[in-house]
């Protein structure tokens, strides 16, 4: 019944497109209920899974939506997307609501309307996540409203912002950080459009594959030598000492300790402490 409540319900409200103004016309037309209406159409979705029912309960609620909505137009994204998933929380709390709770549908929404938009806007409000944590989505919904002035916060605003919600200082800084900042597109937009597209990540941000041939040559210079260096530290060793090494090290599919036990007829352990003693040879050999 939830599944096909929500299946339903998505099919048949009206939806917030380009005619934003005509759609806020048509759901306040839509009267809102009463208490003893509310309470029997409640009962009838949950006792007799009344889809019918839950259709009311929605679009009698839409306006509530709208409003909450709007408190969250300052993130620039449109309204009519944040009405819309805040649509879809309003149909979450509708098929979870029970009569029995005491409270009115309304006052039990709030918190499923939010979370939906909440989400909505941390998936969209930067390409880049601002927020992952409990306390970053905290301070995220709050910054803004807790600055009193235009520009960073001093000390003194933060230490007082992060009593104020219960997080470190530290996070606030962080987040301040991350609100303040923008997405940036990495390749370079025509010079007749933007004379700063020279400052696009991709003229300054090199690749693995645009390495300096002189780094190029360094590297494997200095790969060859370590390899020389490894190469004949382990011809130093006895033969029992190279075996394990290479077997365990050095092998593509390396031995066990017990297969070398076997292999030597000692125990598992003496043969880690044998491998531990080659290490500290092959290292200082090496050095």
């Amino acid at each position: 019944m939830n599944n096909a409540l929500v299946s339903t319900s998505a099919a048949v409200l009206p939806v917030p497109g380009e005619q934003l103004d005509h759609y806020l016309r048509e759901i306040y037309r839509i009267p809102v209920l009463s208490a003893e209406r509310e309470r029997e159409l409640a009962l009838r979705l949950r006792d007799q899974g009344d889809l019918d029912a839950a259709r009311e309960l929605v679009l009698s609620h839409l306006r509530f939506v709208v409003k909450i909505a709007r408190g969250y137009s300052g993130y620039g994204l449109p309204l009519s997307d944040l009405i819309q998933e805040g649509g879809i929380g309003l149909m979450k709390a509708v098929k979870r609501f029970d009569p029995d709770f005491g409270v009115r549908l309304v006052s039990f929404a709030v918190h499923w309307i939010k979370a939906e938009i909440h989400e909505f806007i941390l998936r969209n409000w930067r390409i880049v996540k601002v927020a992952t944590t409990k306390a970053q989505r905290k301070l995220f919904f709050n910054l803004r409203s807790s600055k009193k002035r235009l520009g960073w916060f001093n000390r003194e605003e933060v230490e007082s912002v992060a009593a104020d919600l219960g997080v470190s200082p530290e996070t606030v800084v962080e987040m301040e950080s991350r609100m303040s900042g923008q997405d940036l597109s990495f390749d370079p937009v025509s010079p007749a459009e933007d004379d700063d597209g020279n400052w696009t990540p991709s003229t300054y941000l090199a690749t693995p594959a645009a390495v300096d041939p002189a780094q190029q040559l360094e590297q494997s210079d200095w790969e060859d030598r370590h390899s020389e260096q490894l190469r004949e530290a382990l011809a130093q060793l006895d033969e029992r000492d190279r075996v394990i090494l290479e077997q365990r090290w050095l092998s593509d599919r390396k031995a066990t300790l017990h297969q070398l036990a076997e292999r030597f007829g000692v125990s598992a352990e003496r043969i880690r402490q044998l491998e531990k003693n080659a290490i500290g040879k092959l290292k200082k050999q090496m050095a």
